[in-house]
């Protein structure tokens, strides 16, 4: 299966745009819109990830991942634009001592993922240039270490809803990840979006633009890169993306009220994103047996197990929300309603574990990141959180192992 296409350049159509609103101004007597200002492309770690070909032969390294590190966007507040993002930084002091402390360990931090949502609004260049991409070049910069991102609802979906700018976010989105991520025209890249795939050592990575989850070029995609790959590398598929396919946060569509007269809960009211994952997604995920899914959009720490049987086996499948990386945190709201989901996937006996749920307040929640050690065949997974006290959410422990062995 070959997926191509080509587009006309984001910027090109955002000038265009920009141009002819200046001028329709001047002939109506407006004020003119305001300057077109452009968004940096964060710098590159000087050595970038090895190959495909010469990591071949890794087996045990660690990455990091996390996500939502915007602003509040509440007015009157300092926000993204007016200063580096003091939450994100505090963040990312304590990740850069992580990097140096596992850096001579058998198993050092390779690289970092970032689930979305990077600033409030994607559409302002001021934003990514003043509060979010000096704290990621103290990664990339600083620390030498690579950095994979995937897009948020904030990064490319207009704020209100009915603002036409999506052209423009993912435009800003794009250019600020350019030298981050595979170029137009690479063999892991789905030109003109912010959906790619890389490998390094027995795992392979995929990261897709969850806002538009019902984009068929997109889907066809990342099946495509699935059906191509080669399992007898590659033991571990690990899918991130902004939007997870179950939460107990206010995004998991779940009530924490029950419905008047009747004291049941109200059906949940899930995102269209939450829909398309679960119903296009998470088949093609059983069926090529993906590992993790890294997911952000709820501002807190949730883990969910799906397991399921294939051709006899057992199987499972670890969907983890990591939202703690400095945006407003959330608490738990209520379990999700997966009994029509299980229902609908009943020939693979699917059933869904809620491994760990967030806190009832937001001090159970603190801001956080986590590291994900490969180890051969095994996956383990360990949170390291900001507060006064020690974040150990899996019962008392910081550390959890992937695994059923």
């Amino acid at each position: 299966m070959s997926v191509s296409r080509r587009r006309p350049s984001i910027l090109i159509c955002v000038l265009v745009v920009s141009v002819l609103g200046a001028v329709v101004a001047t002939q109506r007597g407006l004020p003119a819109p305001p300057t077109f200002v452009a968004v940096h492309p964060i710098a590159a770690p000087a050595t970038p990830l090895p190959s495909e070909a010469a990591s071949a032969a890794v087996t045990r390294f660690s990455f990091i991942a996390y996500g939502d590190t915007r602003s509040s966007g509440i007015l009157g507040e300092p926000g993204d634009g007016d200063r580096i993002h003091p939450e994100h930084s505090r963040l990312m002091d304590l990740m850069l001592a992580s990097v140096k402390e596992r850096a001579s360990s058998t198993f050092p931090i390779r690289f970092v993922l970032q689930s979305g949502d990077a600033v409030v609004r994607g559409q302002d260049a001021e934003g990514w240039n003043v509060s979010f991409s000096p704290i990621i070049e103290r990664l990339t910069k600083g620390a030498n270490l690579p950095y994979f991102f995937s897009a948020g609802n904030h990064d490319v979906t207009p704020m209100p809803q009915g603002d036409h700018g999506r052209a423009l976010g993912l435009h800003n989105t794009l250019t600020a990840m350019s030298r981050l991520i595979p170029p137009e025209g690479a063999p892991r890249r789905l030109g003109g979006y912010l959906t790619y795939a890389f490998g390094y050592g027995n795992s392979f990575f995929i990261a897709f633009d969850s806002n538009i989850a019902s984009d068929s070029l997109q889907l066809e995609w990342v099946t495509d890169q699935l059906e191509r790959l080669d399992r007898g590398r590659y033991r571990h598929v690990i899918v991130f993306m902004h939007h997870p396919p179950f939460s107990s946060g206010p995004h998991g569509g779940a009530s924490a009220d029950p419905m008047p007269g009747t004291g049941d809960k109200a059906p949940d009211q899930l995102e269209p994103s939450t829909v398309a994952i679960r119903n296009l997604y998470m088949p093609l995920f059983r069926k090529h047996r993906v590992r993790m899914l890294l997911t952000g959009h709820d501002h807190l720490l949730d883990h969910f197990v799906e397991r399921y049987t294939d051709a006899g086996v057992n199987y499972r499948m670890d969907a983890v929300v990591t939202g703690g990386g400095g945006a407003p945190i959330y608490r738990y709201v209520g379990e999700p309603d997966l009994r029509t989901y299980t229902a609908l996937n009943a020939a693979q006996n699917v059933r869904v574990e809620h491994l760990m749920k967030p806190g009832p307040t937001v001090e159970d929640n603190p801001l956080h990141f986590l590291v994900v050690q490969v180890d051969g065949d095994r996956l383990s997974l360990e949170v390291v959180g900001i507060g006064p006290r020690a974040y150990a959410p899996y019962g008392g422990r910081a550390r959890v192992t992937l695994d059923d062995r």
